[in-house]
């Protein structure tokens, strides 16, 4: 407690490092936009109590600490924003030592997790400015950054002007670096800074700048949308890893169509989704892929979950019918060849796109139990009714029926069998064609008599 005192009345060292005082005194400096509330509209109350503790206890130790990024920009458009990250001149391990339950996390960029409650907010120090020996590869992509900066200097390296707002649950005051709220108003995605160096350092700002603006309903700056095109190559060298983090993030957006959208007009499906482009190709193919994209959205707009592996296995299904057919037609049965087609199509995927482990398991699970949807016969229905992946299955089963690949029917049954009673299941089955016939017992011959030999003369 004294050691607060002494930090709120004198500013000066704690932690044993020199700090900077609160407020917005360092923003005029850097010629950057105070906003109060009567102006912007946010005020404390709309952030969270976790997100509000922890900026107030950094500011009673004496350093500078705000909400920030896309938690400022959501409340800003009326949106509910997802999470309340914190942004702080404190190094990690100061920040660390400000809360009793924290931890510090990362290699490229050390931050720090505290635990409030049932919150985990995430904790970043002010990033400071690319050096020249920042480390990089051959195409210009960051590698190695781990600077630490002023908060103008922070607000510099974030990707769009949108994301470069500070909100002080103290002042309730807005702190606006690069016009971001103005452009908001005008409906605009802006680069800070040039766009074609900024895709260098990190390519998936691409992908990004496609996911905010259809969540947003922006329009790409100009100055930032041309270079996509023909940048979009830079994409094969991101890790996959990334890439596959990246696509969760646009497909679950609640916008995933209209990023789907602008991800085929912007060119990007080809270093993303390779074999996407192919699939929205066929009539069939994008019809499906289509419904299965609206009713995840509509699921997140809801405030349903929505499950990686489904999505994955909706945007994948019609190339594995397709490869699952040139096998078929090679000599192979069908069970295994659908099998060999799976693993072909996830493996070609995977050269782009790091899907785990058990994403691709459940993937694999869900297209297994398509064919074993046709058996509706004796005691198999009973098993598939049981496998732990039978819900996802089947509402994957009624969105191929919707996009009018299967008969309707099909997708009728299987709707009604789960719900039925025992009794009204076992009369739903239909005949088993592929029942052996009891055998008739035939009755055992009568012992011949033994030939006589024949007489030798």
């Amino acid at each position: 407690m004294i050691r607060k005192f002494i930090s709120r009345v004198f500013g000066g060292k704690s932690n044993g490092a020199p700090l900077q005082k609160t407020g917005s005194a360092s923003a005029k400096d850097s010629k950057a936009a105070v906003i109060p509330r009567s102006t912007h509209g946010i005020s404390r109350d709309q952030i969270s109590s976790g997100s509000r503790r922890v900026c107030e206890t950094l500011q009673s130790h004496g350093y500078k600490a705000y909400v920030v990024g896309g938690a400022v920009r959501d409340l800003l458009i009326g949106a509910t924003p997802k999470d309340f990250d914190v942004a702080t001149n404190a190094t990690p391990e100061q920040a660390r030592r400000c809360f009793r339950r924290s931890r510090v996390i990362g290699r490229r960029f050390q931050i720090v997790h505290a635990y409030m409650g049932q919150e985990i907010i995430e904790i970043t120090t002010f990033r400071g400015g690319l050096v020249d020996e920042a480390k990089t590869d051959a195409h210009g992509r960051v590698l190695q950054d781990n600077v630490f900066g002023t908060q103008a200097e922070d607000a510099a390296r974030r990707d769009f002007t949108v994301n470069a707002l500070y909100f002080d649950p103290a002042t309730e005051q807005i702190v606006d670096y690069h016009h971001g709220v103005a452009d908001l108003k005008q409906k605009t995605l802006r680069m800070i800074g040039n766009p074609r160096l900024r895709y260098r350092e990190d390519p998936v700002r691409m992908l990004r700048a496609v996911r905010l603006a259809a969540k947003l309903g922006l329009s790409i700056d100009p100055e930032a949308r041309h270079p996509i095109r023909e940048m979009a190559e830079l994409l094969e060298n991101v890790p996959a890893s990334r890439l596959f983090d990246e696509m969760l993030k646009l497909l679950t957006s609640g916008h995933a169509v209209k990023c789907l959208q602008q991800l085929r007009a912007e060119g990007l499906h080809h270093g993303v989704l390779p074999l996407l482009d192919v699939i929205l190709e066929q009539p069939l193919g994008e019809k499906f892929v289509l419904l299965s994209l609206a009713n995840t959205d509509e699921r997140i707009r809801q405030g349903k979950s929505s499950s990686p592996s489904f999505l994955f296995a909706t945007l994948l299904w019609h190339e594995v019918l397709s490869v699952w057919e040139r096998i078929k037609a090679g000599g192979e049965s069908s069970i295994p060849a659908l099998y060999q087609a799976m693993e072909e199509v996830l493996n070609i995927q995977g050269e782009k796109l790091a899907i785990t482990r058990r994403i691709a398991g459940d993937i694999k699970e869900i297209w297994a139990l398509q064919p074993r949807f046709e058996q509706r016969a004796g005691r198999r229905p009973y098993a598939v009714l049981e496998h732990p992946r039978f819900r996802a299955a089947y509402d994957f089963l009624c969105l191929r029926a919707q996009a009018g690949e299967l008969d309707a029917e099909l997708a009728d049954w299987w709707t009604r069998f789960q719900d039925a009673d025992g009794e009204a299941r076992s009369q739903m089955l239909l005949p088993d064609q592929g029942a052996r016939k009891k055998r008739r017992r035939r009755k055992p011959r009568a012992a011949s008599a033994p030939t006589a030999p024949a007489e030798q003369g």
